[in-house]
């Protein structure tokens, strides 16, 4: 049984407690983290290795953005692909050893897009849907038992997000953003693990905005965050979880961990 977890953190260093009350409390094999925000040279191994996570693939870059794969099992660096276009830290992928088995892990943080979901008037927006673009061209190649997870970013389903028609026209849930995520799951017959074991229409979120005081009683959330497999890996997922309460916590992120458990 190997667990694997992502989780956009918004800042390793700041929030390190938090992170080793989730290890504490889920213990995952592997953890992928997004918006890291820091390079290599500051990123905390040593806290990691201290909580037995001493084999780690690290794609940083200052202040921004910036992704890692830690884990207590073998990995070793496998690609980094520069979906973004613009040298930006978005994408690890590892390969693992011993008990998993050669699987590869992907993990990306796909640009959020800015306010206006028109790539004329606004040029963010533009380039998160050609990073689509980008990881789709990708995926039609990928012949590799693989899982792919992280800040997508992108809310598809009319469950993921706390008003549907309100927010079909703010960037993360709008229709060509869908549409763009769909040609990708597409490109590889991707499954969405998430989906599989939290059946839409249950409620699923990930993310819940600083902005709101009160996170829980308002409940205004979106599944920004995913994991997905090729098809024979995702038969072998066998419990797929959210870690809402960790939005809780002291000095939270904004997102919560997702967690999978494969029987490999």
């Amino acid at each position: 049984m190997v667990k694997i977890a992502s989780w956009n953190i918004n800042s390793v260093r700041l929030r390190m407690p938090i992170v080793e009350r989730f290890i504490a409390e889920e213990s995952p094999d592997v953890l992928c983290l997004q918006e890291i925000k820091t390079v290599e040279q500051t990123f905390p191994f040593e806290a990691f290795a201290r909580l037995g996570y001493t084999h780690t693939a690290v794609h940083g870059q200052k202040g921004y953005h910036g992704v890692a794969t830690v884990s207590r099992i073998p990995l070793k660096e496998h690609s980094r692909h520069d979906w973004q276009d613009n040298g930006e830290a978005r994408h690890v992928g590892v390969e693992l050893g011993g008990a998993g088995q050669g699987v590869i892990v992907e993990n990306v943080y796909i640009p959020a897009g800015g306010d206006i979901p028109d790539r004329e008037q606004n040029a963010k927006f533009g380039q998160k849907l050609d990073f689509l673009d980008r990881m789709t061209r990708w995926a039609e190649k990928v012949d590799r038992p693989t899982l792919i997870v992280g800040d997508f970013n992108i809310a598809p389903l009319e469950s993921d997000v706390w008003n549907h028609r309100q927010l079909l026209k703010v960037v993360s849930h709008t229709p060509i953003e869908i549409e763009t995520l769909d040609r990708f799951r597409d490109a590889h017959g991707w499954s969405d693990i998430g989906r599989e074991h939290i059946r839409d229409p249950e409620r699923y979120f990930s993310w819940w905005s600083y902005r709101s005081k009160d996170w829980k009683g308002n409940d205004r959330g979106r599944r920004l965050d995913h994991m997905w497999a090729s098809p024979q890996l995702a038969r072998q997922a066998v419990a797929h979880g959210v870690h809402e309460r960790a939005r809780d916590w002291e000095k939270p992120s904004d997102h919560v961990p997702l967690v999978t458990e494969f029987d490999l």
